[in-house]
């Protein structure tokens, strides 16, 4: 199967770059380049591709905007681009639908299999950086800058969210959504419970299944929205 891929960024020279490596790999096609967010949407809904690469700050419209609609009118995978691996705006990205981010100055090996990752339907999350990238997110109210706490109304919600998770989830799947918030992968959640990886992998299904999640991204965003998972060291 052929990996159908567009790249999005208004720095040609990265849009090239990006373009010259996907192309030159067998398994890999480019079916598309955007210079804006807005082409970048028109893009997609043009050649259908199973991943987008997308920069987040555009002219016309901005990568998060671009990765919000069209996530929401399709099933094409966003994978953000970025310079710096907690840039703010990658937060909002996440949030947007994103199923995961990418720093610009990646290898071209690791370049090809996040594209695979996120093709497959994983989200690309390092471990290293899970529970950092998180924490912060959920820190910060969506519309407002980083740094403003959630209101009592917010916490709140919180609470309501991690009633109903508590409701509708097992005790091993609430087990496990805790795993997957910690940046674990199937094969390490296998290990931990002593259980195979199939069968780990089965519990992340049902997770995303029972929670109506797009992947792994938004099970971890939903298990520390939810205070389920803590964002402390």
């Amino acid at each position: 199967m052929t990996l159908r891929v567009v790249v999005a960024d208004d720095q040609a020279l990265v849009r090239v770059g990006f373009c010259g490596i996907i192309a030159a790999t067998p398994g890999f096609t480019v079916v598309g380049e955007a210079g804006n967010g807005a082409e970048a949407v028109e893009t997609a809904r043009r050649t259908s591709p199973d991943v987008i690469l997308m920069d987040v700050r555009m002219p016309v419209m901005d990568g998060i905007e671009a990765t919000r609609r069209i996530t929401a009118s399709s099933d094409v995978r966003a994978l953000i681009l970025t310079t710096f691996d907690l840039d703010e705006y990658v937060f909002a990205a996440l949030r947007a639908g994103a199923s995961g981010f990418l720093l610009k100055d990646t290898l071209p090996d690791d370049l090809l299999t996040a594209i695979r990752v996120v093709a497959a339907g994983e989200a690309l999350l390092a471990p290293s950086v899970t529970r950092r990238l998180i924490g912060e997110f959920t820190r910060t109210q969506p519309d407002h800058g980083p740094g403003t706490p959630y209101t009592a109304a917010q916490v709140s919600e919180a609470g309501s969210s991690r009633d109903r998770l508590q409701r509708v989830l097992t005790e091993r799947e609430l087990e496990v959504l805790r795993m997957v918030a910690r940046g674990m992968s199937n094969a390490e959640i296998a290990e931990e419970l002593t259980i195979s990886p199939a069968t780990a992998k089965t519990h992340v299904a049902h997770l995303l299944t029972k929670l109506d999640a797009r992947d792994r991204i938004q099970l971890v965003i939903i298990a520390y929205q939810s205070g389920l998972a803590s964002t402390s060291a």
